[in-house]
């Protein structure tokens, strides 16, 4: 058994597509849309197989807030190593995204940094 995707309501989604086929290599599906439940959806799929479903329906909103709260709180991109991570995390920081934790070893071993995209969610680069 394994996850295939996770879905995320955006405000943007045109701006979310970019940032996630852009920095991480990702495949976007046409868009779908869906008149009569005023909804749009992209399918982004990364070369191991998993997908991102990026979804937009006026009625959804989200507070902005790069706290920690209760639900789904990251998801994490693994990456080849810790000079990928550190590079990956340079290039998204001099194109003016937060990064909320630098580089570093984690005590459960992991060499990761943590940015927020576009719209504020946490993804976890590690190695």
């Amino acid at each position: 058994m394994y996850i295939t995707h996770i879905a995320i309501w955006t405000r943007d989604l045109e701006a979310m597509k970019a940032f996630y086929t852009r920095y991480f290599n990702g495949i976007s599906n046409e868009k779908y849309i869906n008149p009569i439940k005023k909804f749009e959806s992209y399918f982004i799929r990364f070369d191991d197989g998993a997908q991102l479903e990026l979804m937009r329906k006026q009625s959804v909103y989200k507070p902005t807030d790069s706290e920690e709260c209760l639900g789904l709180t990251h998801f994490a991109f693994k990456l080849s190593s810790k000079e990928e991570v550190v590079a990956l995390t340079e290039r998204l920081r001099s194109d003016g995204f937060l990064i909320v934790g630098e580089p570093r070893t984690t005590g459960d071993g992991f060499f990761e940094s943590v940015v927020l995209d576009v719209e504020g969610n946490r993804i976890e680069l590690v190695a």
